[in-house]
């Protein structure tokens, strides 16, 4: 019996080896060898990137967590931040598969939007769904920003058939 860490999932011992979501290919058709989940999700290796930006919040993010901390939002529980791959994601509820990003002055700098796009497809590859708001849309229009989420969260749970009370 292992005590503390379990070992390494071993690639020759398991059934198959598959892309992320288990079909075989990602989403534009590629093969994908799947890791172990640890090798995507919150790499110990990403810990102190992850926790600087946690005690660093600019405003929006500050008031988006006090919405989204504590299973406010329908009753779903969202992790900050939360790392996937290389990628840190703002906001994420891994029950869903949904990522909320603010974005700051930092993605309107030239050469962001490109890197912002790879960066998206990259964890759309696991199928993570992106909700994306401005720093602006946050602090400004707080009550849309909250219904925007809440409805997406809404149909998410209507189609898994698994809706709960607020």
């Amino acid at each position: 019996m292992w005590r503390g860490r379990q070992p390494p999932l071993n690639p020759l011992l398991s059934k198959s080896r598959r892309d992320p979501f288990g079909r075989g290919e990602n989403a534009a058709g590629v093969g994908v060898v799947e890791k172990a989940m640890t090798e995507h999700y919150n790499k110990s290796t990403m810990k102190e990137r992850r926790r600087g930006l946690r005690k660093n919040l600019s405003k929006a993010e500050a008031i988006m967590w006090k919405h989204l901390s504590r299973r406010q939002m329908h009753g779903c529980k969202f992790r900050r931040p939360y790392s996937v791959d290389q990628y840190v994601l703002d906001f994420y509820c891994p029950e869903l598969k949904l990522a909320i990003e603010v974005d700051g002055d930092s993605h309107f700098a030239t050469g962001a939007e490109e890197y912002d796009k790879e960066r998206q497809e990259h964890i759309e590859a696991y199928r993570i769904r992106f909700l994306r708001f401005t720093n602006v849309d946050v602090c400004e229009n707080l009550d849309g920003v909250c219904q925007d989420i809440f409805d997406t969260i809404e149909e998410n749970q209507i189609a898994k058939g698994t809706t709960t009370t607020p």
